[in-house]
């Protein structure tokens, strides 16, 4: 009888003793825990070089069409401008940045020398552009050399989704020509496909 309440007391000594062991045991392993995801945590935070600006946060890529001087072909330029400028009149944007001409050196513009841009507006999906009569009065261009002045500018607005074709107009007025008799403007201008410009 003594002996087994000795036994007894010594299981339940051992219980508690194991019982309180494992809640060190748990609190010890807890707060390595802690103290590793707090490590690790230092580790895997990313501190970029330098700070992202306004002004690279507000950055939208846009793609204008110029004449590769190597090949004569129409080849895109992809440039990335500030995004405010496209808010009021994407169109007239668009349209200056292909008057000024390529940042890269192997492209060449394709809208004559002294052009001006009067006026543009969208209705119905087609931008009337209205030029300056600089934009017909280059000589001896042929047929070839004119579609790619006009879709320059007809494949640079076709990427804004909203924009179906083009209608050129000369100081306001509809139906001109290039001034040797050539490519008319009667009709709108859409998108064609990259073999047949």
């Amino acid at each position: 009888m003594i002996i087994l309440k000795k036994n007894k007391k010594t299981i339940i000594l051992i219980v508690v003793l194991l019982i309180f062991i494992g809640f060190i045991i748990f609190w010890v392993m807890s707060h390595k825990e802690v103290e590793t995801n707090n490590n690790d945590t230092n580790f895997t935070e990313y501190t970029p070089q330098e700070e992202i600006s306004n002004t690279q946060l507000r950055q939208t890529l846009v793609t204008l069409y110029f004449k590769n001087k190597e090949t004569g072909e129409l080849t895109p330029e992809a440039r990335m401008i500030d995004s405010k400028i496209l808010l009021n009149n994407p169109y007239n944007e668009l349209i200056g940045l292909l008057i000024e001409g390529p940042k890269n050196e192997s492209l060449e513009k394709l809208i004559p020398q002294g052009t001006k841009l009067n006026n543009v507006n969208i209705q119905k999906g087609i931008v009337s552009i209205d030029f300056s009569e600089e934009f017909t009065n280059v000589e001896n261009l042929g047929a070839e050399e004119e579609s790619k002045i006009i879709y320059s500018i007809v494949n640079t607005l076709t990427e804004l989704t909203e924009v179906s074709g083009i209608k050129i107009l000369i100081n306001g007025e509809e139906n001109k020509k290039f001034s040797d008799e050539g490519l008319d403007f009667s009709e709108a201008f859409v998108r064609q496909t990259p073999s047949a410009t």
